[in-house]
């Protein structure tokens, strides 16, 4: 007797599973997120491989096991490499999500162009046919090459292509145009996203290939789909711009890397390319004096410092409840850096709304940003200029005290390679041992009033 399909009803944001339609999820609370899903009784088609994966699985002592060192390999992207933590490493699957039209299939597509010198790379797409492949290849310069295509969404036959080919890198765009009979006949569900990530993956780990996975995201900047997918995969990727042409790469989560690193290209009708001196492309050079509200900060990215222009403004508050617009940098930091300026250095700022911006659209979370930030919010109330010659790094504590960070000197040092000749920051630790911690108040008197005048 054949067996019957049940319905089930999924969370499209969390997975739960609920026998009937509810508006709310009972799991995550999300509203209008349970989708009907048909799912075959007894497990589906992927009981048979579990259990022979099962039959082949041994127990084993950690202490017998050789840990073998990660031959990692280049994908001829350079930013592409630091931010996966210095190449792709065989069987690693990598999920890369950003916005529509950022540049995601032409990264894609460069770096399989660049691999395929050396080694085989299948290119499959479910959203665009072989002829725009063809043209966009074209275009950004990757001519006649001998990269395999493939213009299908079915699991299946993606499968059974790779085992003939047997690629030592696979590229799917995108996740969200996979489709398999084992998981029903709608492409996108939860049900649908969940089997074809875990098929797709489990045949790299198992052939050594590395699989990068597009994805798309929602109106809220997430990738789309169950969070489940993240937890498959390897490494998760994010995509953003700066409303122009540059582009930030994020790693969201790495197994083989650090979280901290960010690659940086420029986009252009030829493609994208790595952006060049990323130490000062952030800096708007002026031949007077900084405006009011404008300090140059020297922020720690991953493995190389970046200089930045920190922008601030303070009006009067309207309607008399004050407000925080930042989106580059933490608001909450923001108002913290301003509480500590209202309670050491006697500035009101509970009365002002506070606008707090980055040149450039970079956006800066380390803790080598709350110095900077006070002397711009200071330069901005009391309409005194930063000098222009001036670089500033370091923590701020609750207390009004500069607390010493990471990479101080490499810090300082890209500061006087790029012409700022004052570079301020709080003491290292052997200095602060002895000469005491460096307070707040203290800065700001020997910046922006050196002959203690007034």
């Amino acid at each position: 007797m054949a067996k019957k399909n049940r319905i089930r009803y999924v969370c499209s944001v969390c997975a739960h599973e609920e026998a009937k339609w509810l508006g709310r999820c009972p799991s995550c609370g999300s509203w209008n997120t349970l989708e009907e899903t048909s799912i075959e009784a007894g497990g589906g088609g992927g009981t048979d491989r579990g259990a022979d994966r099962k039959t082949t699985a041994r127990v084993q002592r950690l202490e017998s096991i050789e840990a073998s060192a990660a031959n990692r390999f280049s994908s001829g992207m350079e930013e592409l490499d630091r931010v996966l933590g210095g190449g792709i490493i065989p069987g690693s699957s990598i999920l890369i999500g950003g916005e529509p039209g950022i540049g995601k299939s032409t990264l894609m597509l460069q770096i399989a162009g660049a691999m395929q010198q050396n080694l085989s790379v299948l290119y499959v797409t479910g959203e665009e046919s072989a002829g725009h492949i063809k043209h966009r290849a074209e275009r950004i310069g990757i001519g006649s090459s001998s990269l395999h295509l493939l213009c299908e969404n079915n699991v299946d036959a993606i499968l059974r292509s790779a085992n003939k080919l047997e690629p030592e890198v696979l590229i799917i765009d995108s996740i969200q145009t996979l489709i398999s009979p084992e998981a029903g006949n709608v492409p996108g569900t939860v049900n649908q996203l969940t089997y074809s990530c875990y098929e797709i993956t489990d045949w790299c780990r198992e052939h050594g290939a590395a699989v990068f996975l597009i994805a798309h995201v929602t109106k809220e900047g997430s990738i789309a789909g169950p969070k489940l997918v993240e937890h498959l995969v390897d490494t998760v990727l994010q995509f953003e711009h700066s409303g122009d042409e540059v582009r930030f790469l994020r790693p969201l989560k790495n197994r083989f890397g650090a979280v901290e690193e960010i690659g940086l290209f420029l986009m252009d009708g030829s493609g994208l390319h790595q952006l060049p001196n990323p130490a000062s492309r952030f800096l708007a050079r002026r031949g007077c004096e900084l405006p009011p509200g404008i300090a140059v900060a020297a922020v720690y990215e991953g493995s190389r410092v970046l200089l930045v222009e920190l922008q601030a403004l303070t009006v009067p508050a309207k309607g008399g409840l004050s407000r925080i617009y930042s989106d580059r940098i933490d608001s909450r930091r923001v108002s913290r850096m301003a509480a500590v300026l209202e309670k050491h250095l006697s500035l009101r700022f509970s009365d002002q709304d506070i606008y707090v911006n980055i040149a450039g659209g970079l956006r800066i979370d380390e803790v080598g940003i709350d110095f900077p930030l006070a002397l711009a919010l200071y330069s901005a109330r009391t309409d005194i200029s930063v000098p222009r010659d001036l670089a500033a790094a370091g923590e701020v504590t609750l207390a009004g005290e500069l607390r010493s960070i990471s990479h101080l000197e490499r810090r300082r040092k890209a500061a006087v390679d790029l012409g700022y000749k004052n570079f301020f920051g709080p003491p290292n630790q052997k200095d602060s041992e002895n000469k005491g911690t460096l307070t707040l108040s203290t800065a700001v008197q020997q910046i922006f009033n050196p002959k203690g005048e007034g």
